[in-house]
């Protein structure tokens, strides 16, 4: 983050800005918040996301306060933010990356994220990274450098949940070392045996409803259980625990609790698109995007926090009763001058 050493004078800021994101629902850009602000300049706006150097902590160390550090779910996945209009030749960070909502190739910005739900459900981001080329790592690689910063950070989940893309050897050992449980899925052709020597894939294994206990080839014991989802074939997830003799006390519920909260992710993934505006920027620079992106992330930690206050039922609550009573008011005036028009013919 950027260090102050005396008071700021810039009138565009942080507070400015990500309430600016929440408000607006439908026009992005340094021009349409000096429309709305009369007093500030699109120059100002600009200014703002070149100079600042916000980094992941700094949404941590802002949310700490107002969550249960100790014994939540920490989860792990990615979403691609769609630019479709955008030209990589002039739009850093901007690529082509395979997007589970399209099941194709798409332009846009890829973002990694650790979602971390605490014991009484309060969910919020807790760490994350802007994909770049530049940096030549995997997803892989940004997950375990994630996962290490926000146990440094005096994180400390109790258990981890990711999909399939992200159960490497590499990332479950990482896991194991931390001393951290996990749900994660798995491939359908990952090698496991029952007892513990003779190597067959998942898919071919007779999996009951409790789950069964198998030895992960190049890992070590976890309970494996099969799901099915509609129109698909089966998916499979595997579970483990650090505490001794723990996998045969893991049931069918415990696996569908966690495999609820880990759709929690999904979720905030489609809140910043649909409600915190992450993707309405028209900037063109590394630093100018990820101000926009830090910005809009802490947007939704704000929406999450009045959610659990009890101040909005839900992330989408606010934008709609904003644009209801614009509506309202718009309707209510234009009635008033038929009324009035008709009264004076």
């Amino acid at each position: 983050m950027r260090a102050i050493t005396k008071p700021s004078t810039a009138k565009c800021d942080l507070n400015t800005y990500t309430l600016f994101l929440l408000a607006e629902s439908k026009y992005p850009g340094c021009t349409r918040l000096a429309e709305i602000m009369e007093n500030l300049s699109h120059d100002s706006v600009n200014r703002f996301l070149l100079r600042e150097r916000y980094e992941p902590k700094d949404l941590f160390e802002e949310i700490k306060p107002n969550i249960n550090l100790v014994g939540g779910t920490l989860s792990g996945d990615d979403t691609v933010i769609d630019k479709p209009h955008s030209d990589p030749k002039i739009t850093e960070l901007i690529g082509y990356y395979y997007s589970g909502r399209h099941h194709r190739a798409v332009k846009g910005i890829q973002l990694i994220t650790l979602y971390y739900t605490d014991l009484l459900g309060k969910s919020v981001p807790v760490n994350y990274r802007i994909y770049n080329k530049q940096d030549k790592k995997t997803k892989n690689d940004y997950l375990r450098e994630m996962i290490i910063e926000v146990l440094d950070w005096g994180l400390k989940p109790k258990t981890m949940t990711t999909d399939a893309w992200y159960s490497s050897q590499e990332n479950l050992k990482l896991l194991k070392n931390k001393q951290l449980g996990f749900l994660t899925g798995v491939a359908k052709n990952r090698s496991c045996a029952v007892d513990g020597k003779n190597y067959t894939q998942v898919q071919n294994l007779e999996i009951p409803e409790s789950g069964l206990i198998v030895y992960l080839k190049n890992f070590g014991w976890v309970k494996v259980f099969r799901k099915s989802f509609k129109n698909e074939t089966y998916r499979y997830y595997i579970m483990y625990s650090p505490e001794k003799d723990a996998l045969s006390s893991i049931d069918r519920a415990e696996f569908q609790e966690l495999h609820s909260i880990h759709w929690g992710i999904e979720c905030y993934h489609r809140a910043i698109k649909q409600v915190c505006g992450i993707d309405r920027f028209m900037v063109r620079t590394t630093e100018a995007i990820k101000t926009h992106f830090f910005s809009s992330i802490r947007a939704f930690t704000q929406l999450e926090l009045m959610r659990s206050e009890e101040l909005i039922e839900n992330w989408y609550e606010l934008q709609r009763n904003l644009s209801l009573q614009v509506a309202r008011d718009f309707i209510l005036e234009h009635l008033k001058q038929k009324v009035g028009l008709n009264t004076h013919n």
